[in-house]
């Protein structure tokens, strides 16, 4: 069915998302959805001050356990069905596990107990919550762990490599390889470090976020407290302050993060993409593999390419998704329904592209000869210094005399020496200056990598 599939995701990336689909896939949302119904049973079967409903025992438990654990597709196919005669999925669900404990005696005479004072966004909203959570922990941490890793120890390789720097595309002051990498490496650690610490928000309070049903049908029990505790149970911050939906600020804050993320990686892939241009990287050369359908010698960038072009994607979807969801009319409106149910597809634009630049990464390795090149044909990039030191001494016109000297010129080495040896400056300094070279002119650029260890 894949090769029919009008999205790429389920389409061309298929293999490359199979993580997601117990997460975000419909089949998994219901799931989801499920467990925290028949949670709700359970946690209202243990409170006293609800005389209707005895507490269930052990196996009764296990029974309703059983229900989430062996939920499959013929249970998926039956609540869609109910689904198509009274049009709202959420209920379904309700009526589906109404049938269920139909066929368990001891648990029939508490099926209205299932959904009980509940509104449907009570349950969709702590399943998109668990989703989230089980996403962050078992995707997206794991992956922005492992480029961050990647890239750090490519810093470290390349700490001495020395770099022509270019500003404006231009030639600019030398650097380290491994130096513009570990620039990288600390930039997505903040935000890794972000990621980690967003709360993640759910709410279980009723029709407009007031428990008036609760209320109504038990005026003597804390629901507040009831609430708050069931859903702390999960794992999950409790927002105590909502209307009839968690306003969704965490998953806006959530996105935000990764959109930022994904951000600096698209940075990284133009840079790549970039020093593969120069030449300062050469791609290893796969056997069986075609570059160009005309051009036979082409080693296409097409891991750093493909991992853009999805990063983009994926931004696309995450920022407008930030902006749009915390915004709901009045108490409640229907737009932020049909937007979450495309958090999966944001996700797995993210997912590709992580996966992308990773093999990307494997394939390069540094051609120390060209970016050596390009350092010893670009000796003005020396002018700074020498009008630096200049400056020191207070010689008039430092910044105008180097300017007449190198801008818009290829600079010789030789043409260097002779113009330090113009100057009136202490014969040490000129000395000291005559030792400075595009490759060794790079200021604390080495030892910068180091302070990146324990990131």
């Amino acid at each position: 069915m894949k090769f029919i599939a009008l999205s790429p995701i389920d389409g061309r990336y298929h293999d490359d998302v199979i993580s997601l689909r117990s997460i975000f896939s419909e089949f998994s949302y219901f799931r989801f959805r499920i467990k925290i119904e028949i949670f709700w049973l359970k946690w209202l079967s243990n409170c006293l001050q609800i005389k209707e409903i005895e507490k269930f025992s052990e196996i009764e438990n296990k029974l309703l356990d059983d229900i989430i654990i062996n939920f499959n597709q013929d249970d998926f196919r039956r609540i869609k069905e109910i689904e198509k005669k009274i049009n709202h999925d959420t209920k379904s669900i309700e009526f589906f596990l109404k049938e269920k404990i139909q066929l368990i005696p001891n648990l029939k005479i508490n099926c209205e107990f299932i959904h009980f004072a509940c509104t449907s966004e009570d349950i969709n909203n702590l399943a998109y919550s668990l989703m989230l959570k089980k996403c962050r922990k078992q995707v997206l941490i794991i992956y922005w762990k492992k480029i961050i890793d990647q890239i750090k120890k490519m810093a470290y390789q390349y700490q001495y490599i020395p770099l022509l720097s270019k500003t404006h595309g231009q030639p600019a002051s030398s650097s380290t390889l491994g130096k513009e990498f570990a620039n990288f490496v600390f930039r997505m650690y903040r935000q890794y470090k972000q990621l980690k610490n967003v709360e993640i928000l759910g709410k279980f309070n009723g029709a407009v976020g007031n428990y008036n049903a609760h209320y109504a049908a038990y005026p003597n029990i804390d629901w507040n407290i009831l609430c708050k505790k069931f859903v702390m149970s999960f794992g999950l911050k409790w927002n105590p302050y909502t209307t009839q939906i968690e306003p969704h600020d965490y998953i806006s804050e959530l996105f935000h993060c990764i959109s930022r993320f994904n951000t600096i990686l698209i940075n990284f892939n133009q840079d790549i993409w970039g020093y593969i241009s120069c030449d300062y990287f050469i791609q290893k050369c796969t056997k069986n593999e075609i570059g160009s359908s005309t051009m036979p010698h082409k080693i296409n960038p097409i891991y750093f390419e493909n991992s853009e072009g999805n990063l983009g994607l994926a931004n696309s979807f995450l920022i407008y998704m930030a902006n749009k969801l915390p915004i709901s009319r009045w108490q409640r409106d229907l737009t932020d329904s049909t937007i979450l149910r495309n958090i999966g597809v944001s996700m797995g634009y993210c997912l590709i592209a992580y996966k992308s630049l990773l093999k990307g990464l494997k394939k390069i390795t540094v051609n120390k000869k060209s970016i050596y090149n390009a350092l010893n044909v670009n000796w003005q990039v020396l002018a700074e210094p020498i009008q630096t030191v200049m400056r020191r001494y207070s010689i008039d016109g430092s910044y105008e005399k180097l300017r007449y000297f190198s801008q818009g010129k290829k600079i010789t080495r030789k043409k260097i020496m002779k113009f330090i040896d113009s100057l009136q400056l202490p014969k040490y300094e000129k000395a000291r200056l005559k030792k400075i070279t595009p490759f060794n002119y790079i200021g604390y650029a080495s030892e910068m990598v180091k302070f990146i260890k324990n990131k």
